[in-house]
């Protein structure tokens, strides 16, 4: 799998953003950080996976 990083845009409420400045601050992560773990735990506790190769489909 190549760790190459990609920039990500969306809006979000204001209580959205405060309390995930909040939560990453209260776990000493970044933001960003933050969002992959919780994505990746959620993912992988519904059996989302990806094709390594492809890592532009999802398989469910």
């Amino acid at each position: 799998m190549i760790n190459k990083r990609i920039s990500v845009s969306y809006r979000v409420s204001p209580r959205f953003k405060a309390l995930l400045e909040r939560a990453a601050d209260r776990e000493n992560r970044s933001q960003t950080n933050l969002l992959e773990t919780l994505l990746f735990d959620f993912c992988r506790a519904k059996k989302i996976e990806i094709d390594p190769e492809r890592p532009d489909t999802v398989n469910s």
